[in-house]
C-alpha cells in the first residue's frame, strides 16, 4: 500500500514534500526533485534544512499556521507553494507538508498578455492625449478615425470625418491622403488650410502597410500659429541661458523682520513697473539679491540682466563700457568700435551697483540716458535709442553727497523714483536662525554633507554679534564652520564657528589692532607690499567686508581699495 502511495505521488505534475515533527523528510516527490535540482540524490530521512535551506517547513511545524498560494522564487523559475501542517485525531502536530509546482511559463504568458493589452490602451491614450492632429483612413480614402487635437484644430466634429472622403476637411490644397494612396510613399510638409476656419497647417502623412499589403494612410498635422509661438517661446528660452542670468527670485529672499518684510513688498511692486529702482542699505546686505528678484518678477525677465560695478571699473574706462565707443575713439579702440552695457542690456535690466562712486561727468551721460531713452557712443556723435531698466544700489548717504556737490541732484531724483531701503542684518536678528538653515542647505549641496542645523549656544554666540559685514560675513561664517566639521558631525557648535573670539574683541575695541613682530625678506618695495596687503586683510576684515569703511579708515578712494584687492587677490 506504501509502494502504491509513493508510485501516484511520484507521478503527479505537483511537487510534495513532507516532514515529520522533528523536520525529517519523509516525503520527496519525483516533481519535487526536478524542479529543486535534486534527481539522483538520496533526501529521505535528512532533515530538511539541510536539503532546502531556506525552506519555511520548520516555521510550519513551531506556529501550526497555513501558508496558501505563496508565490516565490526558486533559482531562476518562479513557484506557486502552499504549506500546511499534518496534525493527529487530537490535533497534535506530527509533521507538515508542502505542495509547489511550476508557473513560470504561466506568468510569461499572462504578461504578454497583460503586455498586448497595456500596449493597446497605452496606444489609445497616447493617440487621444496628443496634441498633434492625427486622421486615419482606409486603403480607399475613407475616414476611419481620428483624435480630440484632429478636430479641435479643424473645426469639424468626429461625425463628419468618420465614413467621410478624406477631401470632407480640406479647404484648400490637396489631400495628403489621397497621395499616399496613390504613391505608397511618405508626405512630408504638405501646406494646407483646414476646416471651415481654413485653419493653415503644415502637414505629414505615411502608408499603412501590413503583411506588405496597403491597408491605408495616417496623417499628422501641425498648426502653423502654434509652431510660431513655439518658436517665439523658445528664442525667450534661449535669451534665458546666458552669460549674465538673474538666478535669484523672491523666494530666495529671506526675512520675518516687518522692516524686510516691507522691503520685499516693495521690491514686489516696483518689479510690476518699469519704474527705477535704487536699493539702499550697507554692504552685504543683499541689494544684488533684490536687483535679480526684480528683474526676474518683472515683463523684462526674458531680456538680459548685466550687473555694473562701479567702483570696480577705472573712471577711465567707465564711460566705454557703459555707452560703448566707436572705431578710432581713442587709442587701442576695436576696430569697427563695441557696444556698451547699456546696448547689451536693451529690453532687458541693468544694475548699478555702487552708483555713487561715479564721475559727475558720467553722471550727466548716465542723467541723458534717463531722460531721452538715448545714449551716444564714445567718439560718436549719432544717438542710439535704448529700452533698459535701470535699477541702482548704493551704500553710501547720497543725500550728503548732493549736498556736498558730489552727486548731481537731477540724476539723484531720477534715480529716486522708487527707493527701498533693505535694512542690516543687526536689526533684523530674528532672522539669523532662517538664514543660518538656508545656508547650511546651500553649502550641504555645495561641499556634500548632511549638516542638519545650529546648536541654540553657537546661534546664541552669532545672536550676541553685530555682523558688520552682514549677510555676506554670516555666509562666510557658516561655510567656514562646516569646513571645520567633522564629516559625521551633523550639528554646527560653538567650536566649529572660526575666530569669533578675535571678531568679538575687534567688535569691542574696533580701534585697537594686534601687534607683532615680524620678519620681512625681499627688497624695500616687496617688503612694502606685504605689509600693505597684511594691513589692508586687517583693516577690511575689522570693518566686517565693508568696501567703503574700509577705504575711508585707509584713506584712499573706494576705486584705488579695487585696485588693491584686485592686486594682492584679496577675495571681495
Amino acid at each position: 500500500m506504501k509502494r502504491e502511495l509513493e508510485v501516484i505521488l511520484d507521478s503527479t505534475h505537483d511537487a510534495m514534500i513532507a516532514v515529520d515533527k522533528h523536520g525529517i523528510i519523509t516525503l520527496f516527490n519525483r516533481a519535487a526533485k526536478k524542479l529543486t535540482k535534486l534527481e539522483g540524490i538520496h533526501v529521505l530521512g535528512k532533515h530538511i534544512t539541510e536539503v532546502v535551506p531556506n525552506t519555511r517547513l520548520p516555521y510550519i511545524l513551531e506556529t501550526g499556521v497555513s501558508e496558501l498560494n505563496q508565490q516565490q522564487a526558486l533559482g531562476e523559475i518562479t513557484i506557486v507553494t502552499n504549506r500546511m501542517p499534518v496534525k493527529d485525531d487530537y490535533g497534535e502536530i506530527i509533521g507538515a507538508v508542502a505542495v509547489f509546482r511550476d508557473i513560470t511559463e504561466v506568468l510569461e504568458l499572462a504578461e504578454q498578455i497583460t503586455n498586448l493589452k497595456e500596449m493597446q490602451s497605452m496606444l489609445q491614450a497616447i493617440f487621444h492625449s496628443t496634441q498633434d492632429a492625427i486622421s486615419v483612413v482606409d486603403d480607399q480614402g475613407i475616414g476611419v478615425m481620428v483624435n480630440p487635437a484632429y478636430t479641435k484644430l479643424t473645426g469639424l466634429p468626429e461625425k463628419d470625418i468618420i465614413g467621410q472622403m478624406c477631401t470632407v476637411d480640406i479647404a484648400e490644397g490637396d489631400s495628403i491622403h489621397l497621395e499616399v494612396l496613390r504613391t505608397k510613399m511618405p508626405v512630408k510638409n504638405a501646406r494646407l488650410k483646414v476646416g471651415p476656419g481654413r485653419k493653415e497647417v503644415v502637414a505629414d502623412a505615411a502608408p499603412i502597410i501590413v503583411d506588405g499589403e496597403l491597408r491605408g494612410s495616417v496623417a499628422v498635422l501641425h498648426d502653423i500659429t502654434e509652431i510660431k509661438r513655439l518658436t517665439h517661446e523658445l528664442n525667450q528660452a534661449k535669451q534665458i541661458i546666458r552669460k549674465l542670468e538673474a538666478k535669484y527670485t523672491f523666494d530666495d529672499i529671506i526675512g520675518e523682520d516687518a522692516q524686510m518684510k516691507s522691503a520685499i513688498e516693495k521690491a514686489k511692486k516696483a518689479a510690476v513697473t518699469p519704474a527705477t529702482v535704487i536699493l539702499r542699505g550697507e554692504s552685504g546686505t543683499g541689494k544684488e539679491l533684490f536687483a535679480h528678484a526684480i528683474h526676474n518678477a518683472s515683463n523684462r525677465k526674458y531680456g538680459q540682466f548685466i550687473r555694473v560695478n562701479c567702483a570696480a571699473i577705472s573712471e577711465s574706462l567707465l564711460e566705454s563700457e557703459l555707452f560703448g565707443y566707436e572705431e578710432g575713439a581713442f587709442t587701442g579702440a576695436r576696430k569697427g568700435g563695441k557696444k556698451g552695457l547699456f546696448e547689451e542690456a536693451n529690453g532687458g535690466t541693468i544694475f548699478l551697483d555702487e552708483i555713487g562712486e561715479i564721475s559727475l561727468n558720467t553722471q550727466a551721460k548716465l542723467l541723458r540716458v534717463l531722460q531721452e531713452k538715448e545714449l551716444v557712443r564714445v567718439g560718436g556723435s549719432k544717438p542710439i535709442s535704448i529700452d533698459v531698466r535701470v535699477i541702482a544700489a548704493t551704500n553710501l548717504d547720497l543725500e550728503k553727497a548732493v549736498r556736498e556737490g558730489k552727486f548731481r541732484e537731477d540724476l539723484y531724483y531720477r534715480l529716486n523714483v522708487i527707493p527701498i531701503l533693505i535694512p542690516p542684518l543687526r536689526f533684523r536678528k530674528q532672522d539669523i536662525h532662517l538664514l543660518v538653515r538656508r545656508l547650511i542647505t546651500k553649502y550641504n549641496q555645495e561641499y556634500g554633507r548632511f549638516v542638519q542645523d545650529i546648536s541654540p549656544k553657537a546661534l546664541e554666540i552669532l545672536m550676541n554679534y553685530d555682523w558688520p559685514g552682514n549677510i555676506r560675513e554670516l555666509e562666510n561664517f557658516i561655510g567656514r564652520a562646516m569646513i571645520n566639521m567633522k564629516f559625521n558631525e551633523t550639528m554646527i557648535r560653538s567650536k566649529h564657528l572660526p575666530n569669533f573670539e578675535i571678531k568679538m574683541y575687534r567688535q569691542q575695541h574696533p580701534m585697537e589692532l594686534e601687534k607683532s613682530m615680524e620678519t620681512y625678506e625681499g627688497t624695500l618695495q616687496e617688503v612694502m607690499d606685504q605689509v600693505e596687503e597684511k594691513y589692508i586683510r586687517q583693516i577690511l576684515a575689522q570693518n566686517g567686508n565693508h568696501k567703503n569703511k574700509t577705504a575711508e579708515q585707509l584713506g584712499i578712494s573706494i576705486r584705488n581699495l579695487y585696485y588693491k584687492l584686485k592686486k594682492y587677490e584679496i577675495e571681495e
